[in-house]
This record gives C-alpha cells, structure tokens and sequence, in this order.
C-alpha cells in the first residue's frame, strides 16, 4: 500500500519553515489504517514483546491497536497530571527546550519485554524520553517501531542502537 498518498503535508505549521505530517488522512481510510497496523503486527510478531508503550496522544493511534491484535498489554505514557494514580516521569531534552513524560508507577513490571510504538520519528527526543522513562522502571525494550521516520533529522541516533522498523520513510 502507498501509505505515503494518505499523508498529508502541511507547510509551515506548528511554525515557520516545518513541514507538518498530518496522519489523519491515514486514520480516516480504513484499508490504510488497517494496512498500518497489520504491518507494524507483522514486523514485530518475533520480538517476544509482553506489553506495548505508545506516548499520547498519535502515539496511541497505533499502539493500543497494535496491542490488541498482538494480544499483549498497552502502556499509556502521558504529559503530567493527566494520569490517575501514582507515575514515574522522566524531564528529557528536546531541540527547543525540555518535556516530561508519566506513566503509572505499576504499568511496567520488572522483567516485562516492552516495544515502543509511535506515529513517527523526527528528531528522536520523545521516543528518548520514553526508553529512558521504561528503562529506569524494570522494562526491557525488544523494539522501536513508527510509522513514518524523517531520516533527514538522525532521531535514530536517541535509540540507542534499540532495533527499529518503520513503514515509510521521508
């Protein structure tokens, strides 16, 4: 499938100079998203993965479905104060500044096989901060996986050499 012609490019959106990757043209065309999360399924039916961990919010897009067809559990990493019960949260760097990322202090269990899920890869400073957050809680990480990677910006740099799949590549 083309999964590029259900990608829409918005110039000059958050600011300025950025080009903007709008995956709801993807969302909205069924046999897309379903190709989507069959090929993320397919590319990590090996990995041994006990639960999934997708940062909010395009994150869960694809990780809580890709949970449920893997038949594992999924591991919601929020912005704080938006998760219910005690967390663990990670201050990393970003290009711009910094961010910190939640999750429930009982989500992971020492031991637990986790693959990271997100829409996309740009310059790697989200998806750092959740192996970090994970790592720092008992998880151990089989894969990295999006949906589309900017190659122009190295984020593959932050996996630290974690193998990583994705499905289109710009």
């Amino acid at each position: 499938m083309d999964l590029r012609s259900c990608i829409r490019d918005i110039p000059d959106y958050p600011k300025e100079g950025i080009v903007f990757f709008d995956i709801t043209p993807l969302l909205s065309n069924p046999a897309a998203f379903r190709y989507t999360v069959d090929a993320l399924a397919e590319r990590f039916s090996d990995c041994g993965a006990t639960k999934i961990a997708a940062a909010e919010a395009r994150g869960f897009l694809f990780g809580a479905p890709l949970a449920y067809k893997m038949g594992i559990g999924f591991v919601p990493v929020r912005k704080p104060g938006k998760l219910p019960y005690q967390t663990a949260q990670v201050t990393y760097d970003l290009e711009y500044g910094t961010d910190t990322l939640c999750m429930h202090v009982d989500a992971i269990e020492k031991g637990d096989k986790v693959l990271v899920i997100d829409d996309l890869l740009a310059t790697g400073g989200t998806v750092g901060g959740m192996l970090q957050l994970l790592k720092n809680n008992g998880g151990d990480i089989v894969g990295i996986g999006f949906v589309i990677e900017l190659g122009f910006l190295d984020g593959t740099a932050k996996l630290q050499g974690i193998p990583h799949e994705y499905l289109l590549k710009l």
